[in-house]
């Protein structure tokens, strides 16, 4: 006797729950060879309004962690990642119809990412930072600070590693993101929102949206609660009018990346979400 199959509906991941769309749409994904996989919620413009509000609920609590905190959250989640590394490579075989050695390699490269991360937190502020002269009895300190709620189009042709490389900087720094996952390939994205909620990661510091980047971005972007605008992996929609869009709110924008070196591992995407605050404190004069 045969047993019947299960197949999951993907839902979003919102404050830390997992609602439907509240639009209750959903659309189908299928293997690179057409088969059916999973249903996965189709994301609204409401959808992505309470995802920012949950963002910004959560970024006190994550910027006013400690940096080794915040190290140590980044390293959990890539011990889950580990955990549950056979879910991973399978979903990547199924969604892109990459081989097992290819898929295996996706998954080792995104949480050898998270680990590269968690290992800056209590230690980029240090590299970012500076003691500046000045001519008078004065201390003059440079530190950066998260710049609030991000927003992100994450990379459309990876399941996992571009999602990672665009979410994980962001979150290093102390900053709550909202992600727009492949549209194509959204069930890694679904997973590791799983990862995220069994892992020590505060509700709302991360969202993630399924469905339409070219329906959701304009409303992040133009959205006056939302600090910055991660466009990596807008390169087909027209960004140009996005980036406006964000110009209205003084948003701080980064442009769409292609190819496969697209968002790689660097500290300049850590800093790109910071602010520059500068200190002054007088001397002793004993």
């Amino acid at each position: 006797m045969s047993r019947l199959a299960v197949p999951k509906t993907y839902k979003l991941y919102i404050g830390g729950a997992f609602p439907r769309s509240e639009s209750g749409r959903t659309y189908e994904v299928v293997s690179a060879s057409g088969a059916f996989l999973a249903n996965a919620a189709k994301a609204s413009r409401k959808d992505a309004r309470d995802a920012v509000v949950a963002a910004r609920g959560a970024v006190a609590g994550w910027a006013g962690a400690t940096a080794y905190n915040r190290g140590q959250v980044l390293y959990r989640i890539a011990e889950l990642l580990e955990g549950r590394r056979a879910q991973f490579v399978a979903e990547i075989e199924d969604a892109e119809g990459a081989t097992r050695a290819q898929a295996s390699a996706q998954v080792d490269e995104a949480i050898d990412r998270w680990v590269w991360y968690a290992g800056w937190a209590d230690k980029f502020a240090q590299v970012a930072g500076n003691a500046n002269p000045v001519a008078g009895p004065y201390f003059n300190i440079s530190v950066p600070e998260p710049t609030g709620v991000v927003a992100i189009v994450a990379p459309q042709d990876s399941s996992l590693v571009g999602l990672v490389s665009a979410v994980a900087p962001a979150l290093v720094a102390g900053n709550a993101v909202v992600v727009v996952a492949s549209e194509r390939f959204p069930l890694s994205a679904i997973s590791l929102a799983e990862v995220l909620a069994t892992s020590d990661v505060p509700k709302g510091v991360v969202n993630v949206l399924t469905g339409s980047p070219a329906e959701i971005a304009p409303w992040l972007a133009s959205h006056a609660d939302v600090n910055a605008l991660d466009l990596v992996g807008a390169g087909e929609l027209d960004w140009v009018d996005l980036e406006f869009a964000a110009a209205d709110t003084l948003k701080r924008v980064l442009r769409p990346e292609q190819g496969p070196d697209a968002a790689a591992p660097t500290l300049d995407r850590i800093t790109a979400f910071t602010e520059t605050k500068t200190v002054w404190h007088t001397k002793s004069l004993k």
